[in-house]
């Protein structure tokens, strides 16, 4: 449940409300702890349910192919059958630790969680995407830097600019239903997956390369981007209703940076195999983590939080097992929508 009166005192708190969290919940629940979910959003599911939720997600075990939103509404349906509640739209700040080990959690409402573990599932921390500055003035009445719902582009004309996978993946997406689509990049390489590029080619898609979008103009409402190409300085004028700035984000982990948790590349949480970080009783999993071989994908993040919780729980309870038994041999809580 989504909750404006939480609890004040749970087994776990998990810091943070996508697909890796989402399932830290469920296996909490699994083994019957009590668990509050924090997240900085006002929606579950991170950055899918922000940034692309419509997209095909390939790489998650057992879905040839699945959309972000899919995937957040099978697991937050997946944790509904246990003990499990959402505190959003806010931000975990502290954590003091006590004589007993357990840990006083504090958000950014003044909200005070009394937890005997936590479990850190930020993804990336905090995120804001980098701006356009030729468009700000546009930002919302025809500027945007998330596309979470393609059909207010339906029969638009779009430019998108960016050259990572969030760009290329946008373009493939509103392809088939914009009116038209100019993707703008300011190099002539691209930074996405090979295939989604080679799709884009492939298709009715503009490419222009080594250029940007230097203005954005119209009236009430966006009319036209204006390309300046980078080796000549030559510019030229695209009639378009939407542009979307795919030019990455800035990540930051925020009030974690004062937890004394060490720290790789002052980005990433450093785990050890049980992923347990630098404070007892505190666990991180997910593309938040760094130990040597690391690989950040959401399959990987899921097996890491399902051995942090565990852990966590033995940490709870000493006498407990660590292995918790396989889910065919127990009668599975009942999943609702």
């Amino acid at each position: 449940m989504i909750s404006a009166n939480p609890r004040t005192r749970v087994d776990l708190v998990i810091v943070g409300a996508g697909p890796v969290g989402l399932y830290g919940a469920y296996y909490a629940g699994a083994r019957g702890l009590s668990t509050i979910v924090v997240d900085s959003l006002s929606q579950i599911g991170g950055q899918i349910t922000a940034m692309y939720p419509e997209k095909l997600i390939f790489d998650v075990a057992g879905f040839p192919a699945i959309k972000g939103r899919d995937l957040v509404a099978g697991l937050q349906a997946q944790a509904a059958g246990h003990d499990v509640e959402y505190l959003l739209g806010r931000e975990v700040q502290g954590c003091v630790t006590h004589a007993d080990g357990r840990h006083t959690i504090t958000t950014s409402v003044g909200e005070e969680i009394d937890c005997g573990a936590v479990v850190v599932t930020g993804g990336i921390g905090t995120f804001t995407p980098r701006k356009l500055p030729a468009g700000e003035d546009f930002l919302g009445r025809g500027l945007e830097y998330f596309v979470p719902d393609a059909e207010p582009y339906r029969g638009a004309d779009v430019v998108i600019v960016g050259g990572g996978d969030s760009a290329l993946d946008w373009a493939s997406m509103l392809e088939p239903i914009a009116g038209s689509v100019t993707l703008v990049h300011r190099r002539s390489a691209f930074r996405a997956h090979q295939a989604t590029v080679d799709q884009v080619m492939a298709s009715s898609v503009e490419i222009v390369t080594d250029a940007e979008v230097t203005a954005l103009t119209g009236d009430t409402e966006l009319r036209a981007a204006h390309i300046t190409h980078k080796a000549d300085g030559a510019g030229r004028e695209v009639r378009c209703q939407r542009v979307v700035a795919a030019l990455g984000f800035l990540a930051n982990l925020g009030p974690l940076r004062d937890w004394e948790l060490e720290l790789h590349d002052n980005r990433h949480i450093v785990v050890d195999s049980a992923m347990r970080t630098a404070r007892p009783g505190i666990y991180a999993a997910g593309d938040i983590t760094d130990y040597p071989g690391k690989v950040r994908l959401i399959s990987v993040g899921f097996g890491e939080v399902a051995t942090a919780v565990n852990n966590a729980a033995v940490h709870l309870d000493p006498d407990a097992q660590l292995f918790p038994g396989h889910s065919t041999d127990a009668q599975p809580a009942p999943v609702t929508a």
